[in-house]
């Protein structure tokens, strides 16, 4: 079923795109310049057809989860350390999550008397298993794969906030956190009409492709470069299953960098076509959306170094654990 669809709406366009660029412009198939503008052209157009769909339906789901309620919701629930942890990594994928929300978030969640372990699979969860990048796994790769990721961001935010909670590390949190009251939306308490909802649900999913149209469009010409001049397998004896050291390369590579998950996919789906294994190349998109450099700046201001460093060496260590995981899986498969 899932190919049909993909057949039926992505096909004809791709016979488009073939004809303007073969046919209209008169370029050579075996060209990489034309095979570059080729994908270029077709992947723009397919990403953001995804991308429109994925966010528009994500958006109205997250109308119903305010940062104010899932605050409040796990307060009440904080009683149970385990149960607390899977609830705030589940509730993560669903709740609105930016670089720039990270700091409001973490006071909010602090002042509310949320234990710190909690705090943080919720902050790990909500980057990591972003619910676009989902979306697009699973049209891009398919179902299984992006059940595999889900499953996998879920266990390391659970897994690593569980560990910073027994650590007992609150006090490297900032003084000032403990000293903010975090107060309340006044318009926590209304409830939108459901066609309130869909205009905010369009609203908001035109304001989220403003801002990351961009990064889409760098991450697919990065892709098109490499579709253009890089042959399928070139890249894979040295990030392919079989280097021993990919993963963790593609982990430290990928720290620096800052994008969003629709930005990155584009150039994940073209590593896994020059020959990377797809657990480095999930690794790398991981590492980009969990501890990219801006996000770590703005930890910084509310956590001091030691507690940021043991957040880094816990996620990194998980996601290094789900590449391997990941490449073992698709050798076996």
């Amino acid at each position: 079923m899932e190919r049909e669809v993909k057949s039926v709406v992505f096909e004809p366009w791709q016979a488009v795109v073939d004809w303007f660029t073969y046919g209209l412009l008169g370029l050579s198939p075996t060209s990489p310049a034309a095979s570059a503008l080729n994908f270029f052209i077709f992947d723009t157009v397919k990403i953001f057809i995804l991308l429109a769909v994925i966010i528009f339906g994500i958006t109205f789901i997250r109308s119903f989860f305010s940062p104010e309620k899932t605050r409040a919701w796990l307060a009440e629930r904080k009683g149970s350390t385990l149960v607390g942890n899977v609830l705030a990594a589940l509730l993560g994928i669903v709740t609105p999550f930016c670089s720039c929300s990270a700091v409001p978030l973490f006071i909010g969640f602090v002042e509310a008397g949320i234990p710190l372990g909690i705090t943080f699979s919720f902050l790990i969860s909500a980057p990591m298993v972003n619910e676009i990048a989902l979306g697009m796994l699973w049209g891009l790769f398919g179902w299984e794969i992006a059940l595999i990721y889900i499953s996998a961001g879920v266990v390391i935010a659970i897994a690593a906030g569980i560990v910073i909670g027994r650590l007992g590390m609150e006090k490297y949190v900032e003084e000032y956190v403990y000293q903010i009251r975090v107060g309340t939306s006044s318009n926590e308490g209304e409830q939108p009409t459901p066609g309130e909802r869909l205009s905010r649900s369009w609203e908001a999913s035109l304001d989220i492709l403003r801002r990351i149209w961009i990064y889409v469009v760098i991450g697919i010409g990065i892709g098109a470069l490499m579709h253009g001049w890089i042959p399928a397998g070139a890249l894979a004896q040295y990030a392919g299953p079989g280097n021993p050291f990919s993963v963790i390369i593609a982990v430290l590579i990928g720290i620096p960098l800052y994008s969003n998950a629709a930005g990155i996919l584009p150039l994940v789906s073209e590593l896994t076509r020059a020959g990377v294994a797809l657990g480095t190349a999930l690794a790398f998109m991981m590492a980009v959306t969990a501890l990219s450099l801006p996000e770590m700046i703005l930890l910084r201001k509310v956590l001091k170094p030691r507690l940021l460093a043991v957040f880094i060496t816990i996620v990194g260590t998980g996601i290094i654990t789900v590449g391997y995981l990941f490449n073992w899986i698709m050798v076996t498969r």
